[in-house]
């Protein structure tokens, strides 16, 4: 499998330092997630119900009729590539793996394009998959951009999918309210913005003739009771919802500060995490997770992506690792240079 974010143990195994005294900034989940309240016991003991309460609170969130539940949005991006014979697929490079691995298993043939070349793919592609914000770098494509590309794909019956698992922050530049259309596939997900990883929860906006095969490959039974009863509610909680809306981009822009200030400037970002792209992140990655800070390291290009700390506490240690990786960088330039004998 392809490597992500919050893979903790294996760090705190790989460092010597135990799980609990790490400082995680590697997943990009909001680490003040909505607030879950105890599930009651019978919720527990249920099996999951199609026509409870949660495709009603998510039509009312996104904007649209036609979606469906899955186990996070990750269950789509692998299932998608099975309901289209093999075709040419065109995908943003740097971008969240999954998708053209799960295309590429499928036999399809993927080719990656930096986003200037995106939005102006050739008669032969018939596919194409974009996130928005795109993970890691945070470049955000309008929703004219992207209906534009979606108009010439579907006029020669391809496809368009938007992965938007970061987007709730800002809605307003979400594909969700315009769906379904014919050719159109929109992913959601609950756990990054509302910090709901671990209950797999996402949605699949899209036309009957792509959600109908999609639920028929998932099968029954896609997301645990428990799961879908705290989705409903976190979705229908509008007042939360406003607040984290005002917060995240106050702190995304402190994270960035931050790190410009420590000699670390930003290439992107979101409201959920910043994106550092540098010749020696692999030696800056290192140098955090000696200090308990885990980031999430990439090769493609070399480059680091910081997600938010949670307190004034994990705010505190994440400038005192910074600072002290800054000084012992000048102190070796120095030495480099004949400043130290």
């Amino acid at each position: 499998m392809l490597e992500h974010g919050g893979r903790l143990r294996r760090a705190a195994q790989q460092f010597g330092i135990a799980e609990a005294d790490w400082l995680d900034l590697s997943t990009g989940i909001n680490p003040h997630g909505w607030p879950v309240p105890e599930v009651p016991a019978e919720i527990w003991q249920a099996l999951p119900q199609d026509d409870d309460d949660l495709n009603a609170a998510a039509q009312g969130y996104y904007g649209t009729t036609k979606l469906l539940a899955v186990a996070g949005s990750q269950a789509a991006i692998q299932a998608l590539p099975m309901l289209r014979a093999p075709a040419r697929v065109a995908l943003v490079a740097p971008s969240y793996a999954e998708h053209a691995h799960a295309w590429q298993r499928c036999g399809h043939t993927v080719s990656s394009m930096p986003v200037t070349e995106i939005l102006q793919v050739g008669e032969s592609i018939e596919v194409a998959v974009i996130v928005n914000p795109n993970n890691p770098t945070g470049k955000l494509f309008s929703v004219d951009e992207l209906l534009c590309l979606h108009a010439q794909l579907a006029s020669r019956g391809g496809w368009l999918i938007v992965d938007e698992a970061f987007i709730d922050a800002s809605p307003e530049h979400s594909l969700a309210s315009v769906c379904p259309r014919p050719g159109l596939t929109v992913l959601r997900s609950l756990g990054k913005f509302f910090g709901l990883a671990g209950a797999r929860v996402g949605f699949v906006l899209a036309e009957e003739a792509v959600l109908q095969p999609l639920a028929e490959l998932l099968g029954p039974w896609a997301i645990a009771a428990p799961s879908r009863y705290v989705a409903t509610l976190a979705l229908r909680d509008t007042a939360w919802q406003r607040a984290t809306r005002e917060s995240l981009p106050i702190a995304s822009q402190r994270l960035a500060k931050l790190l410009r200030e420590q000699g670390l400037q930003p290439s992107g970002g979101s409201s959920l995490f910043q994106w550092v792209c540098r010749a020696d992140a692999a030696n800056v990655y290192q140098k955090l997770a000696q200090l308990g800070i885990l980031t999430r390291l990439y090769d493609a290009p070399s480059s680091m992506r910081f997600g938010l700390p949670r307190d004034e506490a994990q705010w505190a240690r994440l400038v005192e690792a910074l600072k002290a990786i800054k000084s012992t960088e000048s102190a070796d330039s120095r030495r480099f240079s004949g400043g130290h004998q």
